[in-house]
């Protein structure tokens, strides 16, 4: 017989508080969630405090440590984290854990542990308000002169199948009790929801050269990430706050919309070799400044003077800075102002929509990286550049190109979100689906807020048929970056591949709304067209779609992924002569990979038993992996359909 192994442990209980109702109202986008946050939240910050998963069952995690510092550090950080995830969702949707720890002995059988140890802690999650911490007395006596925390005892408690009563502490951050009066109620169904929060609203080019409006938007950005390096400051994501962009807004009304407390506007002005930046912080609920300055500088001083203005804003919320938030705030890539500025225009364009805007991204950051080639993040966003430039099928774009400068951006930063990103599209592109979701998985867990990463994690949650997780991937991108089509676009079809046909209907409205901005903001974008064609059939508008479809190819002859997404909807609409042709000239630049993929793409269904596609599949599939094996670059390894 075994001999019974026991040992001491810190344990970790966590649960999904109301988790019936969610999964009543939206099963699916409820899993959905779940295991995103567990692969983008839980896992990471589990690893970071060397923690192990011991259990887990429905919305429930069990999570065993040596050390009781740690348990309760990443308990902490991890409703802090998870607050931050909430703040996007609609009130009804947000997905509140409530957490218990305990110390104590627990007898180990394989990978799973059992004993009163385990108990209690999940009697403590029980007592934890929905976004809290509870922890038992043992916790607390070893942390309470190492954790620079808020504890408040709540007596002895009575808890369910224990003997003795359990006495419990009420845990949270210094941050958070020095903006919340009392323990969080109940009902409160975000953590945190007390701290400060801020919006960094677009900040206003006043240089009288609309061309300038690259460095205003730069010098909004890089504000907002500096203050997104403090923990206990909720910092609305910035594509959020660009989607108010242009519109007369009253500040009130921007804060109320965004659900903040404060609002940051702005202006920039840059003549030469000076810039002048006034910046003033409001107080959301009443109107009043709280803070504002005006700032003359040289501009060779602009770094320095980022790093200034976050942190009057942080002296201005009163809120302290821990030393690696500090240093934090003041880290940049380059020095050199120059690449900098080539960066910032690199990356508006980037951000802009259709093929020839990445090609005039990877030539900008590309000129930012002849400056400065140690600039990391130009490495990343060239990386980034040419992984849209292959998903776009573009002839120029190289997949040693994309690997390369993803490595490189690594090894300059490993702490770089967007190169990690760019690591998992070459990792998607050699069908390394894995180590590809891996990769975007650390990117979100760096930044939550990074759009090309959730859009990413989509790709290859749907390349596995996991429609519903990969659903709640584009979903997260679509809420990130409100303005961009292509994460609802992909959610739409996996809604539909779901057979949730009355959600894809739902979505179809919103979609084609920001199909049709996309338009206005951009005419030459045939993409917009490519996936816009598809949504006005399904709305039964077949007409105007052909024409759309029409546009496309003729925008941009070389956009082979639009033309891939034109044949989908020729094929939906009987079309099949019409289509294979589109196939035929597009697919043979897309790769073997979008071959792989129309093997399982249900829009191919009504191609696949005409004799013409058959033999173009079995040509493709010969060429490109004789092509395949002959060469490391340009036509291995392209991406998927959409």
């Amino acid at each position: 017989m075994r001999e019974e192994q026991r040992r001491l442990a810190a344990i970790l209980a966590a649960d999904v508080a109301g988790y019936s109702r969610l999964m009543a109202a939206d099963e699916l986008g409820t899993l959905g969630r779940l295991k995103r946050f567990r692969a983008e939240v839980f896992e990471p910050k589990i690893a970071r405090f060397h923690g192990r998963i011991v259990g887990s069952a429905g919305d429930s995690l069990l999570i065993e440590f040596g050390s009781a510092v740690n348990a309760v550090q990443c308990a902490i950080e991890l409703q802090r984290e998870l607050g931050g995830e909430n703040a996007g969702l609609p009130e009804n949707r947000r997905m509140a854990f409530r957490m218990g720890v305990n110390l104590g002995d627990v007898i180990v059988e394989d990978d799973t542990i059992y004993g009163d140890g385990v108990n209690i802690a999940a009697r403590l999650e029980k007592l934890a308000e929905p976004g809290g911490v509870c922890i038992g007395r043992a916790i607390y006596d070893q942390v309470k002169g190492k954790l620079e925390y808020v504890y408040t005892d709540i007596g002895e408690q009575r808890v369910h199948n224990i003997a003795e009563p359990v006495r419990a502490y009420r845990v949270m951050s210094i941050e958070q009790s020095q903006t919340s009066s009392s323990v969080p109620s109940a009902k409160d169904a975000l953590p945190f929801r007390n701290r400060p929060s801020i919006a960094v609203l677009p900040f206003t080019n006043m240089s009288g050269d609309p061309e300038q409006e690259y460095f205003s938007d730069g010098i909004t950005e890089d504000i907002i990430t500096d203050l997104s390096k403090v923990g206990a400051l909720a910092v609305t994501a910035r594509n959020t706050t660009f989607a108010l962009k242009g519109k007369s807004m009253d500040v009130t009304e921007a804060a109320r919309q965004l659900r903040v407390s404060h609002v940051l506007e702005g202006s920039v002005r840059k003549a030469g070799s000076r810039v002048r930046i006034t910046a003033q912080l409001i107080d959301g609920t009443s109107g009043h400044h709280v803070w504002a300055e005006r700032y003359d500088r040289d501009l060779n001083d602009i770094f320095a003077l980022q790093d200034e203005i976050a942190r009057a804003i942080v002296d201005a919320l009163k809120i302290r800075l821990m030393p690696a938030e500090y240093a934090a705030i003041g880290k940049r890539t380059t020095e050199n102002v120059e690449a900098y500025q080539y960066y910032l225009m690199g990356r508006q364009h980037f951000l802009r929509l259709g093929r020839r805007n990445h090609l005039s991204a990877r030539r900008l950051y590309q000129r930012a990286l002849e400056i400065d080639p140690q600039y990391a993040l130009a490495r990343a966003g060239l990386a980034l550049a040419e992984g849209m430039l292959l998903r776009s099928g573009d002839p120029s774009a190289n997949l040693v190109t994309l690997s390369a400068e993803a490595q490189r951006a690594l090894a300059l930063d490993s702490t770089l979100a967007e190169a990690h990103v760019a690591h998992a599209m070459a990792h998607f592109q050699k069908e390394q689906i894995e180590l590809a979701g891996a990769a975007c998985r650390r990117a979100i867990a760096l930044d939550p807020d990074l759009y090309e990463a959730h859009r990413t994690l989509g790709d290859v949650l749907r390349m596995e048929r996991k429609f519903a997780e990969a659903a709640a991937a584009y979903e997260k991108a679509a809420e990130v970056d409100r303005n961009s089509y292509g994460a609802m676009c992909m959610l739409w079809d996996c809604r539909k591949t779901l057979g949730d046909e009355e959600e894809a209907h739902r979505l179809s409205g919103e979609l084609l709304t920001r199909i049709e901005k996309a338009m206005q903001l951009y005419p030459d974008d045939g993409a917009a067209y490519a996936y816009g064609c598809y949504i006005l059939h399904n709305l039964g508008l077949d007409e105007r779609a052909l024409q759309w479809a029409e546009r496309a190819i003729t925008i941009d002859p070389e956009d082979y992924n639009s033309h891939y997404n034109v044949a989908c909807f020729l094929a939906a609409i009987g079309a099949v002569e019409k289509a294979i042709d589109t196939l035929e000239h597009c697919v043979p630049q897309l790769g073997l990979q979008q071959v792989h993929w129309m093997a399982q793409d249900v829009d191919m269904n009504p191609l696949r038993d005409n004799p013409r596609y058959r033999a173009l599949i079995e040509r493709l599939e010969v060429s490109l992996a004789k092509a395949e094996g002959q060469s490391g670059s340009g036509t291995e390894g392209r991406p998927s359909g959409a």
